[in-house]
C-alpha cells in the first residue's frame, strides 16, 4: 500500500507539516485533540484508491508543524488561515474539507471565512451550529458550576500540561478510551469536584481495545513527547478571543454541502446535560446532505469505524 509523503507548507511564520497521498482531487482533513494527521490514516489509504489526492495537515501546535508560545496565535481565524494557505498551495481550486473534534470548527469557520476556496465539508464528531451571543466558556461555566469540566480546567495555564505530561504514554490511554465507544457511557464527563484533575478517575485499560494498536499508540505518544501540550490545550484556551474575532459570523449558516458522521456513544452527545447535540442539526446547515451515527462508536469515529465513516464519506463525495 502506497504510504504518503510529506510536504511543508508556510502560512507566515508558521510551518504546517502536511502527509499527502493519491492523486486527483483533493481533500483536506484536519484533526482534533489530542491528535495528529495520522488519525486520517484509514481515510487516506481509502479516498486516495478511489481516485482522490487526500492530504492530512498537523494543526499547528502539534507534531511537525510550528508550536508558537502565545494563547493569541490559537484563534481559529489563525487556524482557518492555516487550512486556507494549505489549500492555496496544493490546489487551484476549491477543495473538500474534512475535520474531526476541534478540526471540525476549523473547517466550519475556514468555509465561511474563505468560502471560494471551499467546496464541501464533512463534520466529524462535532456537529455545525452557528455561533450565539453567549461565549462557550461562559456557557459552560453556566453549566458545570460547581463540577468538573475539562474545558473550564484547560483555562489554567501549565495545569493540564503538568497532569498529563508527566506520563504521556499513560494521559493517552486514558484520554482516547474514556471518549471511546469501549468506555462506559458518559465516563468522560461522569461528575467529579470543580477542583480535580482531567485523569482522576479515568481508566487505563490493558489491553487497550484493538482499533488503535500499541503501534498506533507510540505515533501519538512520541509526537506529544517531543512538543508538549501547550499548543493543544492553547486552543482551549483562544475561545476567549474567538467570540469577538468571529463576531461577523453570529447565527451564519454553513452555506457549502456538508455531512456530519458521529459515533452513537460520543460524550459529545451528553455535554449540555438534557440535550442530545447530534440532535435538530438541519438548523446550522444550508446544504446538509446527510447526518450518520455510527452504532456503538464514540468519539475517535474515523478511527473506531473506519470502514462506516468510510462508506459514508463515500456516499458524500458521490453525491458532490
Amino acid at each position: 500500500m502506497q504510504q504518503p509523503e510529506f510536504v511543508e507548507i508556510d502560512n507566515g511564520d508558521i510551518r504546517l507539516r502536511v502527509a499527502v497521498q493519491g492523486s486527483g482531487p483533493l481533500i483536506l482533513c484536519v484533526h482534533g485533540w489530542p491528535e495528529l494527521w495520522y488519525s486520517w490514516r484509514h481515510q487516506m489509504r481509502y479516498l486516495s484508491a478511489l481516485g482522490f489526492r487526500v492530504a492530512a495537515m498537523d494543526v499547528r501546535g502539534y507534531g511537525g508543524s510550528s508550536k508558537p508560545h502565545p494563547v493569541s496565535a490559537y484563534v481559529m481565524t489563525e487556524l482557518a488561515g492555516d487550512v486556507a494557505a494549505v489549500i492555496r498551495d496544493l490546489a487551484d481550486g476549491p477543495v473538500i474539507l474534512f475535520g474531526h473534534d476541534w478540526g471540525a470548527p476549523i473547517v466550519y469557520n475556514t468555509a465561511l471565512l474563505y468560502p471560494d476556496l471551499v467546496r464541501a465539508v464533512a463534520g466529524l464528531s462535532v456537529p455545525y451550529r452557528p455561533a450565539g451571543d453567549i461565549p462557550l466558556l461562559a456557557l459552560w461555566q453556566q453549566l458545570y458550576p460547581d463540577r468538573f469540566f475539562y474545558q473550564l480546567y484547560f483555562q489554567r495555564e501549565g495545569a493540564v500540561e503538568a497532569e498529563v505530561e508527566a506520563d504521556i504514554s499513560s494521559a493517552l490511554r486514558k484520554i482516547y478510551y474514556a471518549v471511546s465507544g469501549d468506555a462506559p457511557l458518559g465516563e468522560f464527563v461522569k461528575e467529579k469536584p470543580a477542583d480535580a484533575g482531567l485523569l482522576d478517575d479515568l481508566t487505563d485499560p490493558d489491553p487497550f481495545p484493538p482499533w488503535m494498536s500499541e503501534a498506533d499508540l507510540e505515533v501519538y505518544a512520541a509526537a506529544f513527547e517531543a512538543g508538549g501540550f501547550r499548543g493543544p490545550i492553547n486552543r482551549y484556551r483562544a475561545q476567549a478571543l474567538d467570540f469577538d474575532a468571529l463576531a461577523a459570523l453570529r447565527g451564519r449558516l454553513l452555506p457549502q454541502p456538508a455531512c456530519f458522521i458521529g459515533g452513537e456513544r460520543d460524550a459529545v452527545r451528553l455535554f449540555v446535560p438534557g440535550l442530545d447535540m447530534y440532535a435538530d442539526l438541519d438548523g446550522g446547515y444550508e446544504d446538509l446532505r446527510e447526518s450518520v451515527i455510527v452504532p456503538d462508536a464514540g468519539h475517535w469515529i474515523q478511527q473506531e469505524a473506519p470502514e462506516a465513516t468510510n462508506a459514508a464519506l463515500q456516499r458524500f463525495l458521490e453525491g458532490l
